[in-house]
């Protein structure tokens, strides 16, 4: 993809003009940045045309900021799967805008998107910091959840008619979308609202953002089960654990997965075909030599085994085939065939990860994104999410980040660090 900087420009609704409340802070200056490329490379265009490389805005407070935080009222809704984290993020941009702007109206909208459409009757939550003083404990959001897209105007007029100045929407790749057609709605009628996203997927896919929250829970979680799937293989003769882990489109969590687990000897991820000789091939020299063998599994691996017949979820994502079951099968038929006597134990974790609380390291990183939300918002800035980049948070245009689905390079690092852990052939 050819980048420029027009590309990473972010929205504003307008000048700040107001000094902000806030206090005994770092504040971040406009001509601030964190660029793009952070590897040298005089081959690329802006250095062998003279151009100024693209960058990110850098996240943080501002002097200056558009909202006056004695008028303003906030919303927050939150969008898709479960993730953990997704409630420290609602308490830390409801204690940021409350205790260091002095907002004092700030609203949940319930299940989704249907809380902003008027026919499902979902009543807002106030949120005060009583309320979120200790949701970071739990798993899941306190606002509820909910797929699918609701009818665009009819969310504006919920906000305009609130007369909301702020919205923040937490959610991955459909959420952000919904985002930026409400915001592209709100822009076209002339109303002062800032949309702000924060990125929510357990999966890591979001392109022009390094890391997301829960990503880091998600990985470590995966330790049980992969631990169990180890015992129960070392336990028996020729013993297989098969673990399926979360990953649509997108391997991340089954990669980092097997490179923080020593036990794993297959990894399978969406991005890199397989076929199903190679991966008997593999699992049998595999219980030849060792008489275990531990593989991992994402959930969108290895779909072009199936017939999709197109139907959707409500988020509009193909529904995928259970590939965890499909290996199972064929792992037991094909062992049968040969005269082989295997145990294999399936374990499929996915709802008890992505149900629990965060752990510290993901708290911590909820902490800098709701803080960075409002800091955002409070800006003036609109149609955008907060990042990630270089060790740095940043300001990414919500266009840019739903430009491509992240995935993992077959030809990258990653990749190859996985094949180096588990010595799997590649291809298979």
């Amino acid at each position: 993809m050819s980048l420029d900087l027009k590309d990473f420009e972010i929205e504003r609704l307008g000048e700040c003009r107001i000094e902000t409340p806030k206090t005994n802070a770092r504040f971040v200056e406009d001509d601030e940045h964190v660029l793009y490329e952070y590897q040298i490379n005089k081959l690329q265009p802006y250095f062998t045309a003279d151009r100024e490389p693209p960058y990110f805005e850098m996240a943080g407070p501002r002097r200056k900021i558009y909202f006056d935080p004695s008028k303003l009222k906030c919303g927050i809704v939150t969008c898709g799967g479960l993730c953990p984290g997704i409630n420290d993020v609602i308490q830390h941009i409801v204690m940021e805008l409350y205790y260091h702007y002095g907002v004092r109206s700030i609203f949940g909208f319930r299940y989704g998107f249907e809380g902003l459409a008027p026919r499902y009757k979902h009543a807002p939550l106030e949120l005060t910091p009583e309320v979120v003083t200790d949701i970071y404990l739990q798993g899941g959001t306190i606002l509820g959840s909910s797929r699918g897209s609701q009818d665009v105007g009819e969310m504006v007029d919920t906000l305009e008619r609130m007369n909301m100045g702020l919205l923040f929407a937490i959610g991955g790749d459909g959420t952000l979308r919904g985002a930026q057609a409400i915001a592209e709605e709100i822009k076209r009628r002339n109303l002062k609202i800032g949309v702000v996203g924060i990125p929510k997927t357990i999966d890591n896919d979001i392109s022009f953002v390094q890391n997301s929250f829960g990503f880091i829970t998600a990985v470590s979680e995966a330790r049980t089960a992969i631990y169990t799937a180890h015992i129960e293989a070392l336990g028996a003769r020729n013993g297989i654990g098969l673990v399926k882990l979360m990953g649509r489109e997108s391997g991340f969590i089954a990669a980092y997965a097997t490179l923080s687990n020593a036990d794993v000897n297959l990894c399978l991820v969406p991005e890199i075909p397989f076929t199903l000789e190679g991966l008997m091939r593999e699992i049998r020299d595999r219980l030849e030599r060792r008489r275990h063998c531990v593989i991992i599994v994402a959930e969108g691996a290895g779909q072009e085994f199936f017939q999709h017949s197109g139907e959707t979820d409500p988020s509009g994502n193909i529904r995928l085939g259970d590939i965890g079951i499909f290996l199972k099968e064929q792992i037991n038929a094909y062992f049968k065939k040969i005269n082989m006597d295997i145990t294999l134990k399936y374990i499929d974790p996915s709802y008890t990860i992505r149900s629990v609380r965060a752990n510290p390291y993901d708290s911590y990183f909820c902490l800098n994104l709701g803080h960075h939300a409002a800091h955002a918002g409070m800006a003036g800035r609109t149609n955008m999410l907060i990042g990630y980049w270089n060790g740095q948070f940043t300001h990414v245009p919500i266009s840019l980040a739903v430009s491509a689905r992240k995935r993992i390079d077959p030809n990258g690092r990653l990749w190859s660090e996985v094949l180096a852990c588990t010595g799997q052939a590649y291809p298979m």
